[in-house]
C-alpha cells in the first residue's frame, strides 16, 4: 500500500477543518454555547496559521499559542459567540478591500490570476484584460455588498445583534436563526455560487480562448497564493 505524500496529507487535514468550521459555527449559533464558538475559532485560526506552523521555526507556534489563550479569555467573558459572528463580516470585507484595492492601482487581482495561472502572454489576448478588470470590480461590489448586509445582521438580529445586547431597540429586527444562517452557512454559499457561475460564464465570454479546467485552476490558485498577494507588476493593456 502506497502511503500519501505529506504535501496530500497535509492538504486533506485542510479540508477537513474548513469542513469542521461552518459545523461548528452552527452549532454554536444554535445552541449558544461558547464552547462551540471557541473551537470554531481556534479551527479558523489554525487553518489561517498552518502554512508558518508548517515551518516549525518558534514565532509561529508562539503567536498561535497565545491567539488562542487570547480566544479562550474572550470565551471566558462571553465574547466568543460575538467574535465568530464577526468573522463573515470580517472576511467579506477584507476580500473586499483586497479586490477593490487592486483596481484602483490598476493591477487587478483576477489579472494576477491569470497571470499565475495561465502565464503573462494570457493577459495580452483579446478581451481578458478588459474581462480581468470587469471581474474585479464584480467582486468588490458583490463582497462589499454582502460585508454591508452582514454587518445589518450583525446590528440587528433579534436577541443575539448588537443592538439588542446594549439595550437599543433594532430598526430592522430579524429572526436570530435566518441570521444566524446567513452568517455562518448562507454568505459563503453565495460566493461559491457566484464563483461557479462566473466560471462559466468566463468560458463563453471569452470561448475563442482555451481554458484551464475547474479542478486545475483552484490547485494553481493554492500554489500561486503568495504571489497573488503581493502583485507582480501586472501591466494591463
Amino acid at each position: 500500500m502506497i502511503s500519501p505524500s505529506p504535501e496530500n496529507a497535509s492538504r486533506h487535514g485542510v479540508l477537513l477543518l474548513l469542513a469542521a468550521y461552518p459545523l461548528l459555527a452552527m452549532a454554536g449559533a444554535i445552541t449558544h454555547r461558547q464552547v462551540f464558538a471557541l473551537l470554531a475559532l481556534a479551527v479558523l485560526l489554525t487553518v489561517l496559521m498552518l502554512p508558518r506552523l508548517r515551518t516549525r521555526r518558534a514565532m509561529p507556534w508562539f503567536a498561535w499559542l497565545a491567539t488562542l489563550a487570547a480566544l479562550l479569555g474572550a470565551g471566558q467573558c462571553g465574547f466568543a459567540t460575538l467574535l465568530l459572528e464577526a468573522v463573515p463580516l470580517l472576511i467579506n470585507a477584507a476580500l473586499a478591500f483586497a479586490f477593490g484595492h487592486t483596481l484602483v492601482a490598476g493591477e487587478p487581482l483576477v489579472a494576477r490570476f491569470i497571470i499565475a495561472i495561465e502565464g503573462t502572454a494570457r493577459l495580452q489576448q483579446p478581451g481578458v484584460a478588459r474581462y480581468a478588470r470587469q471581474v474585479t470590480g464584480f467582486w468588490t461590489v458583490l463582497l462589499g455588498a454582502q460585508a454591508a448586509v452582514l454587518a445589518v445582521l450583525l446590528l440587528c438580529a433579534d436577541r443575539t445583534g448588537l443592538l439588542n445586547r446594549f439595550g437599543m431597540a433594532s430598526p430592522l429586527p430579524v429572526p436570530e436563526n435566518w441570521a444566524a444562517a446567513w452568517l455562518h452557512l448562507g454568505c459563503y454559499a453565495v460566493l461559491g455560487a457566484a464563483f461557479l457561475l462566473e466560471y462559466g460564464y468566463r468560458r463563453w465570454r471569452l470561448r475563442h480562448l482555451s481554458h484551464p479546467g475547474l479542478r486545475d485552476m483552484l490547485k494553481q490558485l493554492a500554489l500561486h497564493w503568495p504571489q497573488l498577494r503581493r502583485g507582480k507588476g501586472v501591466a494591463m493593456p
